[in-house]
């Protein structure tokens, strides 16, 4: 899990990016609690190879990043 609340972008991205370089998971949840990061994160997960989906938690969102 990456918790990338409260930072701007590009902090989530970098966390994620990361996370994925030096784990390589199948699956990872994100939590961000901007729309920005939301499509930045998106981006960045689906460029990699990851699909993405995304939940609303009043203002908060997580995205599951799977392989």
């Amino acid at each position: 899990m990456v918790d990338a609340r409260g930072y701007s972008c590009p902090t989530p991205v970098v966390m994620v990016q990361k996370a994925v370089k030096d784990k390589n998971p199948s699956k990872l949840e994100v939590a961000v609690d901007n729309q920005c990061s939301v499509e930045n994160v998106t981006r960045f997960a689906q460029n990699a190879g990851y699909k993405v989906s995304v939940s609303d938690f009043e203002g908060d969102f997580k995205l599951t990043l799977t392989k």
